[in-house]
């Protein structure tokens, strides 16, 4: 064979000598596309746009507008931060260096040397000053053995440790100038692909993720082709700034932790607990609407439950340790699912009780590293928006359908406006290990999976190796006010726990019959959400949800009484309102409100006092002008609506 033909995206088919490159496939379309090219897909695997095609494939040429060439982008400035930072810190040991989702970053053992952001200015200017040679990126395979020799002659210890858990014959180093690296790639053609630079910030990492290694330096950067997208990176990351979970958490009094209680417990004071209470409120009306039936279920179980469920073999490092009572190991609940299929089972099921939908807002409890704990989004406990559907495989496609319209309808709520569902799929080499054996089962609902999908036109992905180990899944990705990206909520299918449970319906033959089990999770967890929602309303909630909607404004103690009247009154209309008795100034009031974000002031004087009314100003500082007091309420309660 002389030739091969390559599919492009748009169905295309052109044949080309045997060993043409993607970057030369580029070049014959024309040189514009070739000057952008970062990387390419070859049947689904990202490689150097050098790489030589040698049988027929599928290619998709990737730039800057793909998400892979951006990832293909950062992996390559990873490597020119390594090289500049050797340059001018000669002897410095170097771990890893991937790309993330924005961005890369790069763990070096500094010895004595204190890194910190006061040497950033230097590293990029050194990194500028190498991406300007244009150094090509240049992939050599390497024995096992060259490998350590060439590790051991430099003095990388971290790089050796690397190569000891890597198969001889699979080890590869890419090379820019003078810079050699243990890598696996892709990356980009050269380094003058690599325009604006910023580092970011430090952290501590500890090699390998266990706290009993050496504490690393982690360095953070990103980069782009054009300094204008860098600086509307940055503006976006000062916003992100100012709306930090963490920081508007705090001054919102909405969660707090304490050292008594344990890290990752949060606790939720009055106005987080009124939040949750509101969003459990909406939750259960939509869901009483939709036919689920409300459950609870204890906070701890017996561990031969979860050795029934299987979720002992396969998720023990993440649940707590277990507490022994009268001679018996129990465990705090992880997840809900178990508890869920036995009350499915506690009373005898026909095909006519199908679909069954148990829905419960259950407090889960998980063991995450103490390094991954992160504000309201990694916790230990959490309470979940979880269900469970029990159905026939006739009513599947219905079901799926419906849970996916009940995302939706939510994203519609809360403002939501990006999303995408990731359709998460098993890999067939893994069954038995890392998923259940079933293979038969994970073809058939993986196919009845993408007809729901396909059905409802929704946008979505299809990833690899994601599923959970008892069936397919989807995560949905949702992307807040400022664009920055969340996994919120899973939708996911079960053909494994009907068998191991032993749950079963009697069907129209009366023959008994498993069911299909659906477990879905659309507002994620309290935690998670909360923390969502207050990046992506930057604290300011609409009137429904605030903790505090009015707050009156005296504006002296000669009005107090009337003040506590109209409070008095807003809250008899079940209107979530205060009064500010301070013995301040009316504009520091003001203010303060306008700080804590409440959505109306009401501010009240002589004017207001004789007339009954109320001068209103929404939040932000537009002026309503007087409204009689029965007006603003019906006005807040149309608002508030749930």
């Amino acid at each position: 064979m002389s030739h091969v033909v390559i599919t492009l995206p748009d169905g295309a088919k052109k044949e080309y000598p045997i060993g043409v490159t993607p970057m030369e496939v580029a070049m014959s379309i024309s040189e514009g596309l070739a000057r952008n090219v970062l990387s390419a897909k070859l049947n689904d695997v990202v490689v150097d746009a050098s790489t030589a095609i040698t049988k027929d494939v599928s290619l998709q040429l990737l730039t800057w507008k793909d998400d892979e060439g951006k990832q293909t982008y950062w992996h390559s400035s990873a490597h020119l931060l390594a090289e500049a930072l050797e340059t001018l810190y000669p002897g410095i040991k170097l771990a890893i260096g991937p790309p993330i989702q924005n961005g890369f970053y790069y763990d070096i053992d500094f010895g004595d040397h204190k890194f910190s952001a006061d040497d950033f200015e230097a590293v990029e200017k050194k990194m500028i000053e190498l991406a300007k040679n244009n150094s090509v990126f240049e992939r050599k395979e390497v024995s096992k053995a060259d490998a350590i020799s060439y590790f051991t002659e430099k003095g990388d210890p971290y790089k050796l440790e690397l190569i000891q858990d890597l198969a001889d014959g699979s080890i590869t180093f890419y090379t820019q100038g003078n810079f050699t690296d243990l890598c696996r790639g892709p990356h980009i053609p050269h380094t003058g692909h690599i325009k604006s630079i910023k580092l970011l910030n430090t952290a501590g990492a500890y090699w390998r993720g266990d706290e009993k290694n050496k504490q690393l330096t982690r360095i953070y950067g990103i980069t782009f082709p054009k300094k204008a997208e860098l600086d509307e990176y940055l503006m976006m990351l000062e916003e992100a700034k100012k709306r930090d979970h963490r920081k508007l958490g705090k001054e919102l009094e909405i969660y707090t932790f304490d050292d008594d209680v344990g890290p990752g417990l949060p606790l939720w004071l009055p106005n987080g607990g009124t939040i949750i209470e509101l969003l459990e409120t909406y939750a259960k009306k939509v869901e009483k609407e939709a036919g689920y039936f409300r459950v609870k279920t204890p906070h701890i179980a017996r561990e031969s439950m979860y050795i029934k469920s299987g979720h002992l073999p396969y998720y023990k490092e993440s649940m707590f340790p277990p507490m022994e009572i009268d001679g018996v190991n129990y465990y705090l609940k992880a997840m809900n699912c178990p508890h869920h299929h036995k009350i499915f089972a506690a009373t005898p099921k026909s095909y006519r009780d199908l679909p069954i939908r148990l829905a419960e807002y259950g407090t889960c409890y998980r063991y995450e590293q103490s390094g991954e704990l992160f504000g309201l989004m990694r916790v230990r406990s959490l309470q979940m928006n979880d269900a469970h559907i029990y159905c026939t495989e006739e009513q599947f496609e219905r079901e799926f359908q419906g849970v996916n319209a009940l995302y939706l309808k939510h994203f519609e709520k809360f403002g939501i406006d990006k999303y995408v569902m990731r359709f998460s799929k098993h890999d067939p080499a893994k069954l038995g290990k890392k998923y259940i054996d079933m293979p038969e089962l994970w073809v058939k609902t993986e196919a009845m999976v993408r007809r729901v999908l396909d059905k409802m036109g929704v946008n979505y992905i299809e990833v690899e190796d994601e599923a959970a180990f008892y069936g397919p899944k989807i995560d949905i990705q949702v992307w807040s006010a400022i664009g920055r990206e969340f996994t919120l909520a899973t939708n996911q299918v079960d053909f494994a726990q009907a068998e191991r449970f032993d749950l079963y319906f009697t069907n129209e033959n009366n023959e008994r019959e498993r069911p299909i089990i659906i477990h879905r999770a659309p507002l994620s967890t309290h935690e998670r959400f909360v923390g969502f929602l207050l990046e992506h309303y930057a604290g300011n909630f609409p009137v429904w949800l605030a903790p505090k909607q009015v707050i009156v404004l005296p504006i002296s103690d000669k009005y107090a009484d009337y003040a506590e009247e109209v409070g008095n009154l807003l809250k008899k209309s079940d209107i979530r309102a205060s009064v500010d008795h301070r013995a301040e100034k009316a504009g520091k009031k003001i203010r303060d409100a306008e700080v804590a974000k409440i959505p109306y002031m009401v501010i009240v004087g002589e004017k207001e006092q004789a007339s009954g009314n109320v001068s209103v100003r929404m939040h932000g500082g537009t002026d309503l002008g007087t409204m009689e007091l029965q007006q603003f309420a019906e006005k807040i309660l149309n608002e508030a609506r749930i």
